[in-house]
């Protein structure tokens, strides 16, 4: 499925793959019982060998797809992230962050041989160490951690009570893993309309979670009951609906933004000139946007959409991106920032 996706395709990978986990025994707790660990024929493998070909072959066609501003997310345990991590660095993945996802409530143990496996890592990396451009929400991550620099070790407990889902009592998937997780790194990586590809889709929490962040998903998954459990899970998720990219994590980069006048949306067609705007959605307070870029008033008064807006409503200052606003094609009145939004993405793609 991956080789059928067209070269630069997509703005974020986000992978979770088998973790070759390697058991070779029953897991039992103290009192006999089993524990339902990992032994799903999909994480099975013949040896080292098998599973480096496998991650190979599907790192390389993640990062073909990947546009040229576009990232990858990886996560795993010990058992395979620092095979996971070597291949893309010889892949010619450059890794940004690893992050620990601490568990807060972890499997204990059982044996009292080992430390208990309480985290896994997630690998950050762009396509390539020359790349310049990638999306890290870094103000919403500052946010997010109570306005302190967020750090690469992320306190989440593991996927249980009503978010994990159950077939007659017992869990569907062994490695669901929380959408407090997903939250996170999409927040972080992505703007609202990106596309975010997931080639091991499992129980489908990442789409899910870039469905209710306003995000487009793309996940490939080969098993009946996992694609079942996650077509019921994403069709339950009701999006946000928001003319306003900040509610959904993506307010444009403020260095960026000023980059973009105005002018820019007639010469590349998403204004025409004679098109109208309403200043506050008002029908009252209209005006005629002028091939140059200038908005006029009825009476002939010219002016900038941060002018006309300060005249209109008799602010000291005014941000006309996010007062004036347009009909489009479907006859819904929008807000002008979005099409600065569509500019800014064009500029990065």
């Amino acid at each position: 499925m991956l080789r059928a996706l067209p070269d630069k395709s997509v703005e974020l990978v986000f992978a979770d793959p088998p973790y070759n986990l390697q058991l070779q025994n029953t897991l039992l707790r103290p009192n006999n019982s089993k524990v339902d660990a990992v032994d799903d024929h999909w994480d099975q493998f013949s040896d080292f060998a098998a599973y480096d070909a496998f991650t190979r072959a599907w790192l390389g066609e993640c990062r073909r797809v990947l546009k040229d501003s576009g990232a990858l997310w990886v996560i795993g345990s010990y058992h395979n992230i620092f095979r996971v991590g070597a291949i893309m660095q010889d892949l010619g993945y450059w890794i940004l962050n690893d992050v620990i996802w601490e568990k807060i409530n972890p499997m204990p143990n059982f044996k009292g041989v080992r430390f208990t496996n309480a985290h896994e890592t997630l690998i950050w990396a762009k396509k390539s160490q020359a790349q310049k451009r990638y999306t890290f929400n870094y103000h919403a991550m500052k946010a997010l951690n109570d306005g302190k620099q967020m750090r690469s070790d992320w306190e989440i407990p593991l996927c249980t009570g009503a978010e994990r889902l159950a077939v007659n009592g017992e869990k569907l998937h062994p490695t669901q893993k929380p959408e407090a997780l997903l939250y996170r790194v999409i927040l972080a990586s992505t703007n609202p309309g990106d596309l975010i590809l997931d080639p091991f889709f499992g129980t489908g929490t990442t789409g899910a979670v870039a469905k209710r962040l306003g995000r487009h998903y793309l996940g490939i998954e080969r098993e009946a009951a996992y694609v079942q459990a996650a077509q019921t899970r994403i069709d339950a998720v009701e999006p946000v609906l928001t003319e306003d990219p900040a509610v959904l994590g993506g307010a444009p980069n403020k260095r960026l933004a000023r980059r973009t006048p105005f002018p820019t949306l007639l010469e590349n067609g998403l204004l025409l000139p004679g098109a109208a705007l309403y200043f506050d959605r008002d029908p009252a307070r209209a005006v005629t946007v002028l091939a140059d870029g200038a908005l006029q008033l009825p009476d002939g008064t010219r002016g900038s959409i941060h002018a006309l807006g300060r005249q209109l409503s008799g602010e000291v200052a005014v941000n006309g991106w996010l007062r004036w606003w347009y009909v489009d094609e479907a006859g819904e009145m929008k807000l002008i920032d979005g099409l600065r939004a569509r500019i800014m993405q064009l500029a990065n793609e």
